[in-house]
């Protein structure tokens, strides 16, 4: 008997198998045409939007220099030319949907996923979608693009080819044209329309939105349905034809893509595509070593005799660093857990909170962690903000440098990080494999914020399966963010917008550290040190190439062991030390020469490696007065570099 689909999944099910000519409320021409009456802007409501949208470009987008310089626009003239028309002339208004159209395509000019115009109710809500997805993978150098997901029936699926044999549109079938145009240009065309800063970056959008595309922040289709020309698994090339739907959140129970109460680093536009592939297509229940739901999931893979510890992160959008960072070291280090290599696969993961991102690298290397810095674009406004916001923002260390731009002319304030060394360094490292990081072009935000400190602390290769992540290189704030900010402020000029409509802005640029010290994020991204093309077995047979090539990353890199243990037993304290070393043949340069130890910070005794390992030598600690005294491994390799650490205390 067939599985009976139950929930959200069942919702959008439904819609999906409402066809066959039928027009329901869920087509995309009906919404269209109920969105007008129900979302009528009169005048006054428009100038509003548009003179709190001129306000936030104009004194807080932190990126507007650079956006002006690289893609030769003026965002602030359009804002300005658009409230003139609302102010001045007589004429008419425009449609309602017009209007969004104007504004969304200002704020598209920026190619900015943190700086958003998004739509009032019923779009703020709204998916529009088609029942299957298209994904790329290279065959001998040449791109194709093939479905890996259905949500169709067995008779939707059924198609005739043009001299009528019988092909079914299903997974693996190759996509060769869209409305007649070739795919690849299809993509390209709608990737234009999406906010990617660079090229690799507006292609992944255009494949990722090509299906389903949020309303809230996104032009409807100009289409009402889609003619795709495949080619079969059987060989015949046919034609299939599928309508645009609309999905509603709130009739699932769904909260909001996005909660305007909160700064963070987030891509609003992926973050509601993930929630709509989720109820159509849910993740095979797998055997995992551990998930944190909504988040991540943890698995054990076996490449080539070789066992892998395999996490792939969805999303750092977490409320608390802290609890994250500590269920990340739980996994990590549990027992049946790899310990001889790590995959971490953030792959379209849209981002969330920086400072659960960054806690977590310290985990995987022996380095201190230099977080990546923030600074904000120099501005009245913004020295305002920075002056009257809640002391718990922390936001008074930018104050004094934009003050000085006065005299200075600086563009930008002097950058500070937002994970504060507690945080970043206050557990140290917890995993002494070698660790590889798999990227892609739309891994952005709080995501690429992480892998550019993966990159710039030296924890490990980045391998990406684009030529560059997202390039989403700051925190964004919404409207409520700044009024909230302002409201110990004698006056504000920030002002609600009508109907649910909202605005979010790139508020704190990301500069990098480290080898890259002063590089922007935005626009530049992370460029991989390997680069992987997704195969055909990667899209249908769980990545089995990829983590080939991640698997050889790791063999050619050392693998460590390091613990302190408490000793038990009458006297005086004792710990016993343990260290070893697993290196490539031609990099026994690499082996553990030493250990060092410390307490409180005082070193007291140095321990030698036998060809790269110190067998269990008990060391006693000293009196320091402290009840529960810190202590502090330290491994050196023979060319003189910190390979591994452990930091613990005892009673």
């Amino acid at each position: 008997m067939a599985d009976i689909e139950t929930g959200k999944r069942r919702a959008l099910l439904d819609i999906a198998h409402a066809r066959g000519g039928r027009r329901t409320e869920r087509d995309l021409d009906t919404f269209l045409e109920r969105a007008e009456s129900r979302t009528a802007l009169s005048r006054d409501e428009r100038l509003r939007i548009v003179e709190q949208a001129l306000l936030v470009m104009e004194m807080n987008y932190v990126h507007l220099p650079m956006k002006r310089a690289i893609h030769a626009i003026d965002p602030i003239q359009q804002l300005k030319l658009l409230r003139f028309q609302l102010a001045e002339w007589n004429a008419s208004l425009e449609p309602t949907l017009e209007f969004h159209r104007r504004l969304l395509s200002i704020f598209g000019s920026t190619r900015d996923l943190h700086t958003l115009y998004l739509l009032p109710e019923p779009f703020r809500d709204c998916t529009a979608y088609l029942p299957f997805l298209i994904e790329q993978y290279f065959d001998g150098g040449c791109e194709r693009f093939i479905v890996t997901r259905t949500a169709l029936r067995d008779e939707d699926a059924l198609c005739l080819s043009l001299d009528g044999r019988e092909a079914r549109f299903e997974r693996g079938v190759e996509v060769l044209a869209w409305n007649g145009v070739p795919i690849v240009r299809a993509i390209e065309i709608n990737g234009e329309s999406q906010a990617g800063s660079n090229p690799d970056a507006r292609f992944a959008r255009g494949l990722d939105n090509l299906t389903i595309r949020p309303l809230n922040s996104t032009l409807p289709p100009d289409e009402m349905w889609v003619d795709i020309v495949f080619r079969a698994n059987n060989g015949v090339v046919a034609t299939h034809r599928s309508s645009w739907l609309v999905h509603t959140s709130r009739d699932t129970g769904e909260g909001s893509a996005w909660s305007s109460t909160k700064r963070t680093a987030l891509d609003v536009k992926r973050t509601r595509i993930l929630e709509v592939k989720k109820d159509l297509y849910p993740r095979a229940d797998a055997e995992t070593l551990g998930v944190i739901e909504d988040v991540l999931y943890a698995v054990k893979k076996t490449v080539r005799g070789q066992a892998l510890g395999y996490i792939r992160i969805f999303s750092f959008d977490v409320e608390d660093a802290v609890r994250f960072r500590t269920a990340f070291a739980r996994l990590i280090t549990q027992e049946g857990f790899p310990q001889d290599g790590l995959v971490l696969d953030v792959r379209g993961n849209p981002g969330g909170n920086i400072r659960a991102a960054e806690s977590l690298l310290q985990l995987l290397t022996p380095n201190t962690i230099e977080p990546e810095s923030f600074e904000f674009l120099n501005t009245p406004l913004n020295f305002q903000i920075c002056k009257f916001a809640p002391d718990d923002w922390d936001l008074q260390r930018w104050l004094p440098s934009i003050g000085d731009s006065v005299m200075t002319g600086a563009t930008y304030s002097a950058g500070f990080p937002l994970t504060l060394a507690p945080l970043c360094n206050g557990v140290g490292q917890v995993y002494y494999g070698p660790v590889v990081l798999i990227t892609d072009a739309l891994s952005y935000s709080a995501t690429d914020i992480f892998a550019a400190g993966f990159q710039d602390n030296r924890v490990g290769p980045v391998l990406g399966t684009s030529g560059n992540t997202g390039a989403g290189g700051a925190n964004f704030w919404s409207l409520d963010d700044l009024m909230a900010a302002q409201a110990q402020a004698p006056a504000t000029p920030f002002r609600k917008l009508p109907k649910g409509a909202e605005l979010i802005v790139a508020m704190r640029r990301s500069v990098r550290v480290g080898p890259n010290a002063g590089s922007p994020l935005e626009e530049f991204g992370v460029a991989p040190d390997v680069l992987h093309y997704m195969t055909k077995r990667d899209l249908l047979g769980d990545n089995v190439d990829l983590l080939s090539r991640a698997a050889r990353l790791l063999r050619q890199r050392p693998s460590y062991r390091l613990s302190v243990t408490p000793v038990s037993g009458d006297g005086p304290r004792r710990v016993l030390v343990t260290a070893a070393s697993t290196v490539p043949a031609a990099k026994t340069r690499l082996q553990i020469a030493r250990v060092d130890l410390y307490v409180d910070g005082r070193p007291v005794r140095s321990i030698d490696a036998v060809d790269g390992t110190v067998p269990p030598t008990e060391v006693e600690i000293a009196q320091t007065g402290s009840a529960r005294p810190g202590i502090d491994a330290e491994a050196w390799s023979r060319a003189g570099t910190l390979v591994a650490v452990w930091r613990t205390r005892i009673r």
